[in-house]
């Protein structure tokens, strides 16, 4: 009797957690394309992973594509660390000529037409009227007319000068800091880093201009290649997968990231920044 009983208790304590109502099923991880996948490698192996936006800033995506295509920022380099703010790359000198293709001033992609989120959080956002997730894994802000992609932690934006300038999209720029949300709607947004922020928000700090520009040429970080996963032969293609946000799975985890649950949290926020929830990734077993 006394054996069975241990037994029973060894068995309890090595059985694997019952699931909760916000895992994902294995189903629920969908792949993103390789060409959907812009893959920026700087000396000593370290490697940036960036997640294109297509369907949300069409003609600047087809632009950046094109640029990696044609190794326009090989040999480039990342010029601006802004502290608290923006990591940002591309052509210092800004005399670089573009590739053919490449439209030098494609149309304000700062506005989708239409909020396709499949859900919503719960408190009101203070930069638009509500915010949830696109069924494919991408943050989304809306004012009720047309939706946007908000500028997160990680998020990749193109930058430009003063208007009519919408920026070609040789000069990008990652989020290192706590969101700029100020810059929503005026700034096309095309992707989000999936992996290897950490070389980007860790790079020392420039000083110049209280831009966060490197004040001397040496100062700025050689890029080595960017390049589309789809073109870098088929064992070296990163894979990933984002989950999908259309089922009631996902609804629990967004219900979680708003109810922080104890023994570490006693008080329940009843709500998320939509920085705070952004749809996870991972990479592909």
């Amino acid at each position: 009797m006394l054996t069975s009983l241990i037994a029973l208790a060894f068995q309890a304590a090595a059985a694997p957690p019952a699931p909760k109502a916000a895992d994902p099923l294995p189903a629920d991880w969908k792949p993103i394309p390789a060409a959907e996948l812009l893959v920026m490698k700087l000396a000593d192996e370290r490697q940036v992973v960036i997640r294109l936006a297509p369907r949300y800033a069409p003609v600047h995506v087809a632009n950046i594509r094109k640029l990696a295509s044609a190794r326009w920022w090989d040999g480039e380099t990342i010029y601006r660390v802004h502290d608290n703010y923006v990591v940002q790359w591309g052509d210092a000198t800004e005399k670089k000529a573009l590739p053919a293709g490449v439209i030098a001033q494609p149309p304000a992609e700062y506005d989708w037409p239409r909020y396709d989120a499949v859900t919503r959080l719960t408190r009101i956002d203070p930069y638009s009227t509500s915010t949830g997730h696109s069924a494919d894994g991408w943050p989304l802000a809306t004012n009720g007319m047309v939706a946007w992609l908000p500028h997160c932690y990680g998020m990749v934006g193109v930058a430009r000068d003063l208007k009519p300038s919408t920026g070609s999209g040789g000069d990008l720029y990652a989020v290192i800091g706590h969101a700029p949300r100020h810059l929503d709607r005026n700034i096309a947004i095309v992707g989000r880093v999936l992996e290897g922020i950490e070389h980007l928000s860790s790079l020392p700090r420039g000083t110049e201009g209280g831009l966060g520009l490197y004040k001397e040429a040496s100062q700025r970080v050689p890029i080595i290649s960017v390049r589309l996963a789809s073109e870098l032969p088929e064992a070296s293609q990163p894979r990933f997968e984002y989950r999908a946000a259309n089922n009631a799975r996902f609804a629990a985890w967004v219900k979680a990231r708003e109810n922080r649950e104890p023994p570490f949290f006693e008080l329940p926020a009843g709500g998320s920044d939509i920085c705070n929830a952004m749809p996870p990734v991972r990479r592909a077993s």
